[in-house]
């Protein structure tokens, strides 16, 4: 499995309707995503709080072969909505997860709860 982060520049003058043009990106891809074998789990939206005009979108899949299989058929899917909505194309990279094996200091975690 992969972790898949894209990267939306909208234009400026959508910045403050970034949830409604986001919500409108899911509703022309997520049916189809959702259809596909490498879809895994749902994606999550997050807008910088430095730059109002960038929003990630960040969700698992299940392999990179499967998710550039996807791209191929959501670029003309997406070319309308990105004229519209975008300064540039969405930027696209993949993570993976590492074990690490993440030592909790105690009493810091019996403080902060």
């Amino acid at each position: 499995m992969i972790t898949v982060l894209e990267r939306w520049h909208l234009r400026q003058e959508f910045e403050r309707d970034a949830t409604d043009v986001m919500t409108e990106m899911d509703e022309i891809t997520g049916p189809a995503a959702h259809e596909h074998p490498g879809w895994c789990g749902h994606a999550s939206f997050l807008q910088s709080a430095d730059d109002l005009c960038t929003v990630l979108v960040l969700y698992p899949w299940r392999s990179l072969p499967a998710h550039e299989a996807l791209l191929v058929d959501e670029e003309a899917r997406l070319a309308d909505f990105t004229k519209r909505y975008c300064s540039a194309p969405r930027d696209i990279e993949y993570f993976s997860v590492l074990d690490v094996d993440v030592e909790v200091d105690v009493m810091t975690a019996e403080h902060s709860g």
